[in-house]
């Protein structure tokens, strides 16, 4: 008995490979990571980091990316990630504020720094994303820079003596369509020049001995 010929036969088609979520060139950087630390797990924090800064925040598709460039059990690297409050598991602004609370900024009006930017970005609560995705806010403890309270790190750069005009100011640049050149260094109310993530400190003028 001749068994029929099925007239549409179906062919298997196997999947493509997965696209990383990761670029190629960051995980190259990952896998370097290794060789600069006595401990191979000691890689796992700086890795995040990379892979943080490429995608704003770690999807699980990232973390177990960063497992296998490690070679590590991607467990443990989740385990990292969800316990340092410093990884993100979830979409941020384009924008990050980092506003300090402490003592020293909040003696200098930092809570009202705070209740202002959420007004002027549109959200309620530490973490929320603006509705055009541009800004979110934390806040964070120190970011040692207390002379220049109160502080925010916006963009990896030290924004001083902050107001509320600064803020919308901030805000404004950021929202234009066509954003100016980045403005000049910012400078503090003592006349010291911020620079990059570390505030510098300000000139001391040199002691003169007093005559008489």
């Amino acid at each position: 008995m001749n068994t029929p010929q099925n007239p549409h036969p179906t062919t298997a088609i196997s999947p493509g490979p997965l696209k990383s979520v990761l670029s190629e060139h960051v995980l190259e950087e990952i896998r370097k990571l290794p060789d600069k630390y006595p401990q191979h797990r000691s890689a796992v924090m700086p890795a995040l980091d990379l892979a943080q800064e490429e995608l704003g925040y770690l999807t699980p598709e990232a973390m177990s990316e960063v497992a296998a460039a490690l070679q590590l059990d991607p467990g443990y690297v989740e385990g990292v990630a969800t316990f340092y409050t410093l990884f993100r598991l979830k979409p941020i602004g384009k924008h990050m504020f980092y506003v300090c609370t402490n003592l020293s900024c909040t003696l200098r009006g930092a809570n009202e720094i705070v209740n202002h930017l959420k007004g002027a970005i549109g959200v309620h609560e530490d973490g929320e994303v603006s509705k055009d995705g541009l800004f979110s806010y934390e806040e964070v403890e120190c970011l040692g820079a207390c002379e220049y309270a109160p502080v925010a790190r916006l963009d990896h750069r030290y924004q001083v003596d902050l107001t509320p005009q600064k803020i919308d100011a901030l805000i404004n640049e950021r929202r234009a369509p066509h954003p100016a050149a980045p403005a000049a260094e910012p400078t503090s109310r003592h006349g010291g020049e911020v620079k990059g993530d570390v505030p510098a400190r300000p000139a001391r003028k040199p002691r003169t001995k007093k005559s008489g």
